[in-house]
């Protein structure tokens, strides 16, 4: 079976892997690489309710369990109609290293079901919800997998999953994150995947700069318009960004002055209502006033102008090796995914290129990959498991911290690892974002295999 998003995951890892130094280092890791690659179980289920017009519907639904030797499996719910288990099985494997990276002890996982959301009413998406976790409740638990929220899982579905949970375990226990504040959920939870990503940029910035520049005065491409992306516009934009643009599977906003909070937050009502941005530009008049252009069937990389920072924060793949190029020629320097493997492994290519050959750090293109540029959303959900377990609800500020803390510990050790098992042959610019953050991913997670007998 030809699954080519996860053949493009695992490529990254044993690319990064295999052109350092590390299993020359350390032999014993290589052993690791085949075992790790093979998730320790996959549960495919049938998924049955009945619509708004009483006719039964049905749909598979997934959880593939991949690693579990660093904590309870973790990883998020993608309720949408792209879902197959070449992505799921892409996006499990990505989460484990990711989880690692964040410090904390979960393990990696990543399920969902194929569905539509968008054409259901509030009545259908709750009977959904109900008749996927009557199964997916037989295999989780707080101490066993964490499921969160992911692409067609918010708030609302969280809310439903967790009240079905609860009714088919008679159990009240933290076994989904994303949850409501009233009932186990933490705050900054729902502004982590965003606010970590820029986060993590900053920690770039100040590395390549020296601490002589921030996020002010820099203009910044944000792709995709759901919560991450959100959230990272409006840090973005509290950190004095131009953010150039937004976008969603119909196109994209351009705004040469800048998208403001305001703007920001009608999209965020708007989208709650499964409203598209080119019918959110029609009907809010501050986007008119505000000379907000909309272009249909376009994604921003190549129409947005001269930019400093992109960050992809809508789904995997979103950005070409074309793109990618225009990017570059466009000047930016810093990219960070906010998405999962948001960039082709063209694009990845070009701003790696872009990096090695540059002559100084200050030339140099430094691309974050997504495993450690946007850990900050299941960094914070293990925070809200943290708090659960404690029965404590932490200040915003608190959470706000430890996040900060670890998006630079992530950054840091992404640095340490590329620049100690780099072969480049080029030391006079940027260490491998790309190559750091799968290698110290990887010695994390083996590290705990080899312990635990998992290797041997």
């Amino acid at each position: 079976m030809a699954e080519p998003e996860f053949q493009q995951a695992y490529q990254e890892i044993v690319s990064a892997l295999e052109e350092s130094t590390l299993f020359e280092k350390k032999p014993e890791y290589k052993k690791v690489l085949p075992i790790v690659s093979v998730p320790e179980r996959i549960i495919q289920f049938r998924v049955t309710w009945e619509d708004d017009n009483g006719v039964q519907q049905v749909a598979p639904g997934y959880r593939v369990q991949y690693n579990s030797a660093k904590g309870p499996y973790k990883g998020g719910l993608r309720f949408h109609p792209s879902v197959n288990l070449s992505i799921l099985k892409f996006l499990g494997f990505e989460q484990i290293f990711k989880n690692a990276l964040t410090g904390l002890d979960m393990g990696g996982a990543k399920g969902g079901l194929c569905v539509d959301l968008k054409t259901k009413s509030d009545s259908e998406i709750r009977r959904i919800c109900y008749a996927f976790m009557r199964e997916l409740s037989q295999h989780i638990g707080q101490d066993t997998d964490v499921p969160a929220g992911d692409i067609g899982v918010g708030g609302r579905e969280i809310g439903y999953l967790f009240g079905a949970y609860r009714s088919y375990r008679n159990s009240w226990e933290g076994v989904l994150t994303g949850k409501g504040l009233n009932w186990g959920g933490s705050l900054i939870r729902p502004e982590a995947t965003g606010y970590g990503c820029v986060y993590f940029t900053q920690a770039m910035i100040d590395y390549a700069t020296n601490g002589k520049e921030s996020f002010q005065g820099k203009r910044v491409a944000i792709s995709g318009s759901g919560n991450v992306a959100q959230f990272a516009a409006l840090k973005a934009i509290e950190l004095g960004a131009i953010v150039v643009s937004l976008s969603d599977s119909k196109g994209c906003i351009i705004a040469e002055d800048g998208i403001t909070s305001e703007h920001v937050a009608a999209i965020a009502e708007a989208k709650i209502r499964f409203k598209s941005l080119e019918q959110i530009v029609g009907e809010y008049s501050a986007f008119a006033e505000n000379k907000v252009k909309y272009i249909s069937g376009a994604r921003p990389w190549l129409n947005a102008g001269p930019i400093d920072i992109a960050l992809p924060c809508a789904t995997q793949n979103e950005v070409s090796g074309d793109e990618a190029k225009g990017l570059i020629a466009a000047g930016v320097k810093f990219v960070s995914e906010g998405s999962n493997m948001g960039c082709t492994a063209e694009a990845l290519h070009a701003f790696e290129t872009a990096r090695s050959s540059a002559k100084s750090p200050s030339e140099a293109v430094w691309y974050a990959v997504g495993k450690a540029a946007n850990c900050g959303g299941v960094a914070c959900s293990g925070l809200e498991m943290a708090q659960n377990s404690q029965r404590k609800r932490w200040s915003r500020d608190d959470v706000d911290q430890a996040l900060k803390k670890i998006m630079v510990n992530c950054f840091n050790d992404c640095v340490k690892a590329a620049e100690e098992y780099s072969n480049e042959a080029n030391k006079n610019t940027l260490p491998s974002i790309v190559k750091g953050a799968n290698i110290a991913g990887f010695i994390k997670v083996a590290d705990a295999m080899i312990d635990q007998g998992d290797v041997f």
